[in-house]
């Protein structure tokens, strides 16, 4: 199949920059000695899992039980649900899934560590625990490290639990500029500082989970961290390119859309709106725009119903005509995933394999 024989609007992948943004993260894994266990939530594909898994990933990451389920087909060793976990019927899934692999979940509560326990010894498993630590992006989590440990401490002695570590998150961490950095190296304390109070609990500190795609490669700069879990790495999006973790070049997944109409004077409409792109804007904040065109880097997407897209086009840009097929950069790749039935693999002009979106919607 030939990419013009995609029908629009639809994400294609380009298999090269793929393969070598997941052989780049892993050989950088491995040379700092990190534990590699991606966060599935941008592709979403259990056969892109397998990928992850086969270069050098230990295990994989999710949010949702829902999303567990599916990964299972990837035949993961280790599966981090990286979310608390609320509700019988959401338990009696997890436990499900926890028969067929290692499964660990990050929490933040007695209450959640409780129901947990509860539906772990019923069903004879041993689920591990990782309390959730919160530096600085103000969701989830701890920000008192002897809350933290005291928190632990508490759910060790819980019946079907083991807890192994902590994780975090640098969400708040958005770029890799001096600022960003600086609130990066910051962590450093705050990490060392939580590690000596778990030490002096008396508690076994296997895993310090945390980390995100923008400071992914500073990661091996934080001495306490031993476990990544980057998501948008595989195929990146114009939120990594402005943060400087990664270049155009690095960018797999664009949206292929096509020009529908020319009749706005300062633009275009493209056959991709909201229902293709999601509203995400870019995470470091500037001009409202919600994507790069690729062909035409000056034009601006500003606006978007459910269906068009409005591209405004600076006086010196190319004439585009009707039926013109474009590739757009999404700010955020992850939602607009989510909001696809497939990602077409092309290599050149070929489209050379299908991703289904197996782990679409997954939200429960």
């Amino acid at each position: 199949m030939h990419v013009s024989e995609i029908e629009t609007p639809a994400i294609v992948v380009d298999l090269d920059v793929l393969e070598r943004n997941l052989a780049r993260v892993a050989a950088y894994a491995k040379e700092h000695r990190l534990r590699l266990r991606p966060h599935t939530k941008t592709h979403k594909s259990s056969v892109i899992a397998r990928m992850q898994l086969e270069s050098g990933a230990v295990g994989l990451t999710v949010a949702k039980v829902g999303e567990a389920e599916v990964m299972l087909r990837a035949q993961p060793e280790d599966l981090l649900v990286a979310y608390p976990v609320i509700g019988e019927a959401k338990l009696r899934r997890l436990l499900e899934a926890a028969r067929h692999t290692r499964t660990t979940v990050a929490l933040d509560s007695l209450e959640a560590a409780r129901g947990l326990s509860n539906a772990a010894a019923k069903a004879g498993i041993e689920i591990g625990v990782l309390v959730e630590e919160d530096v600085g992006l103000g969701r989830v989590g701890l920000t008192d490290p002897r809350k933290l440990v005291a928190l632990a401490s508490a759910i060790a002695k819980l019946p079907g639990l083991r807890v192994i570590g902590f994780n975090f998150y640098p969400g708040h961490v958005k770029s890799t500029d001096a600022e960003g950095m600086a609130a990066f190296h910051a962590l450093a304390a705050v990490l060392e500082e939580t590690a000596t109070h778990w030490h002096e609990a008396g508690l076994p500190l296997e895993v310090v989970s945390g980390g995100s795609t923008p400071t992914l490669f500073h990661s091996h700069e934080l001495p306490v961290l031993n476990e990544i879990r980057p998501g948008t790495y595989v195929f990146n999006d114009r939120n990594t390119v402005e943060s400087g973790a990664a270049t155009l070049e690095d960018c797999a997944a664009h949206l292929l859309v096509t020009v529908v109409s020319t009749s706005r004077a300062s633009g275009m409409i493209v056959d991709g709106g909201s229902k293709t792109f999601s509203s995400d804007r870019l995470s470091t904040g500037g001009e409202v725009t919600f994507g790069l065109l690729r062909e035409e880097p000056e034009a601006k997407f500003v606006k978007m119903n459910e269906e068009h897209g409005y591209i405004d086009l600076p006086p010196s840009a190319r004439h585009f005509q009707i039926g013109d097929r474009l590739r757009i950069l999404p700010n955020h790749i992850c939602v607009a995933v989510n909001l696809h039935d497939r990602v077409y693999g092309i290599r050149g002009e070929n489209v050379e394999q299908v991703f289904e979106v197996e782990a679409r919607g997954k939200l429960q």
